[in-house]
């Protein structure tokens, strides 16, 4: 923008002198050019015919401006929000994870499974699988997998079924059917980093402070429910299930009187089991480390807990049997924290047909259902999602400012600028519509476009505005100044408009890799500029003229104010009333001079 401003400043008059010729319109012409001109020419009398009418019904105009306001609201609240469009990125991730206690042949016997359908059923659209065993994003173990599917070239799936998110659909109704584990195919996030997958990432947070039991109960609970409800899909915990664990319980009371005290009974229980790093010592001039850690059959099992002895204050070996006992117990492996409450991380995606906005606002419904006062904490690109959604608003009632503010500098007045403003609403109707029938949700690209459209719709409107008023300070009335600016920049209009909408064609109907994102950007302009362009050219005089019409009018009632009001208080004859009139006689001279310069 910045380099065909410099362009159209300093190198377009020399051109426009240079390859500019003098034309005889005097002359008959022929060809395609003359038939285009002629038809040009009688749809713009069509054109001018239609604005004369449409300035005499002003309050027609006003009452479908309000229509064009309602339909942007009703549209925008109806449109799907979201964050990013999800890409066809040629990869496809898929997370297995078994019963603990599975064994890695059983583990493997699922892998095998799953390749054998990628490269069977989907062999059209998969060139090759790749599987880890004993790790996944959920935990590592032998009861954990990843799978990942390379997906062909984009110009061998040309086909909509061929699709990654087809795909995914297609493998997630086969994977149910696998008793063994819990199968779940995903795409990559859309930005790698935030996130493992796509979809959601949140945090099911205790805010009730019911525990962790309560807490895993309620997550589990949750699951369920969104595995029944068909705006969510692969909702699932990152948190492992809970395992057998040993616990040994220290009787605090009994140790006192043995003369032994709790941290050094921790610390001999952390070296005997985990071993402890004491010193390091050098062997072939290398650096090795000494850890002690009890000898491997004293440690292997829970009763070699009493082969122990714990040295006390007096120097006595106290056994670990007459102190503790040991239990096996069930629990997380792992316990997380949001901000110091307890909480589960879950993680899934939207439904097929559902953005992710609706889906996050299904969880939120769901989680409040839940009894024990549990929160939602988004995480990830889902709460960048939250965060862009909550500063759109400001975004673009910044963006219009900006437009109003430069424009009074550039008119130096207050009131003109409005008629352009109130045709920005006319091209977002327009991208909002393209938007919501082909699809589209309101996302980070679908805002960028929408700013692009108010952008462009003023400036369409700037082209008539600026030369009605310019005829108008010429001397010409506002009508007929108004219909010769309709008339006269119907061609540049028509002109810039198409030339921007055909740019724009290209990214409306991309396909391949990154469309997902040329889409959002490309329908939304598209349909913002055949509105501002079709519709807009038709309220933008109309506009004009009922803001000039208003400013008349009213500096007619100051002028009616002047005239009559400050009379009649000199005939009170007092000097306060005097004094009084000249004071009001003044403020109002001022101000109506204020007012007719804006």
């Amino acid at each position: 923008m910045l380099l065909s401003a410099i362009v159209a400043i300093v190198l377009t008059p020399a051109l426009c002198a240079t390859m500019l010729k003098p034309i005889d319109h005097t002359k008959e012409r022929r060809g395609p050019g003359a038939w285009f001109n002629r038809n040009f020419d009688r749809t713009t009398g069509g054109y001018v015919s239609s604005i004369g009418y449409l300035l005499k019904r002003p309050l027609r105009v006003m009452m479908m401006f309000v229509v064009v306001i309602v339909g942007c609201a009703w549209i925008f609240w109806r449109l799907p929000s979201s964050f990013l469009p999800q890409e066809d990125q040629g990869v496809l991730m898929t997370i297995v994870q078994l019963p603990n206690g599975a064994t890695t042949a059983r583990t493997e016997e699922v892998l095998k499974k799953i390749e054998d359908y990628y490269l069977e059923k989907e062999k059209d659209a998969i060139q090759d699988v790749f599987s880890v065993s004993g790790f996944s994003f959920v935990g590592q173990g032998q009861n954990y997998a990843l799978v990942f599917a390379k997906l062909k070239d984009f110009d061998e799936r040309t086909a909509p079924e061929m699709a990654a998110s087809a795909i995914v659909q297609r493998a997630m109704g086969y994977f149910f059917t696998l008793r063994d584990a819990m199968v779940f195919p995903l795409q990559p996030p859309a930005i790698p980093g935030l996130g493992n997958s796509s979809g959601f990432s949140m945090y099911l947070v205790d805010s009730g402070n019911t525990g962790t039991d309560a807490l895993t109960a309620a997550s589990k609970q949750l699951i369920g429910q969104g595995s029944a409800n068909a705006k969510v899909s692969s909702l699932r915990s990152n948190s492992p299930d809970a395992e057998s664990q040993l616990k040994i319980l220290l009787d605090q009371e009994k140790m006192g009187a043995m003369g032994l005290d709790l941290a050094t009974v921790n610390s001999m229980l952390s070296t005997i089991f985990a071993g402890l790093d004491v010193n390091d010592f050098t062997l072939n001039n290398e650096l090795k480390p000494v850890y002690v850690q009890g000898d491997a059959p004293y440690r292997m099992q829970p009763d070699d807990l009493g082969h122990w002895y714990a040295r006390n204050t007096a120097g006595e070996m106290v056994p670990f049997s007459a102190f503790s006992q040991v239990s096996w117990v069930g629990g997380p492996p792992t316990l997380a924290r949001f901000n110091g409450i307890s909480a589960i991380s879950l993680e899934g995606a939207a439904g097929p047909g559902v953005s992710s906005g609706d889906a996050m606002d299904e969880m939120e419904r769901m989680t409040a259902s839940l009894d024990g006062g549990y929160t939602v904490a988004w995480q990830g690109i889902s709460y960048q999602e939250r965060l862009s959604g909550s500063q759109a608003p400001l975004l673009y009632g910044l963006a219009v400012l900006i437009v109003f503010l430069c424009l009074a500098a550039l008119y130096e007045s207050w009131s003109i600028p409005f008629s352009v403003i109130m045709a920005v609403p006319v091209g977002v109707l327009g991208a909002l519509a393209a938007a919501y029938f082909f699809g589209q949700a309101n996302d980070v690209y679908f805002k960028v476009g929408l700013l692009t459209t108010i952008g462009l719709a003023a400036k369409n409107a700037i082209l008539i505005v600026e030369f009605a008023r310019d005829r108008m300070d010429r001397g010409v009335g506002l009508m007929d100044a108004t219909l010769e600016a309709a008339r006269l920049r119907l061609r540049p209009i028509i002109m810039t408009s198409l030339a921007f909408i055909l740019g724009v064609v290209p990214l409306a109907v991309a396909t391949g890799a990154g469309s997902a994102a040329q889409n959002s950007i490309g329908i939304g302009v598209l349909g913002g500029m055949l509105a501002a362009t079709l519709l807009g050219i038709f309220f933008v005089p109309s506009f004009f003229v009922i803001v000039r019409t208003s400013v008349q009018n009213r500096n007619v009632s100051i002028r009616w104010l002047i005239t009559n009001v400050s009379p009649r208080l000199a005939n009170h004859g007092a000097v306060e009333a005097r004094g009084a009139r000249r004071q009001v006689m003044t403020t109002l001279t001022d101000a109506f001079d204020t007012l007719n310069a804006i």
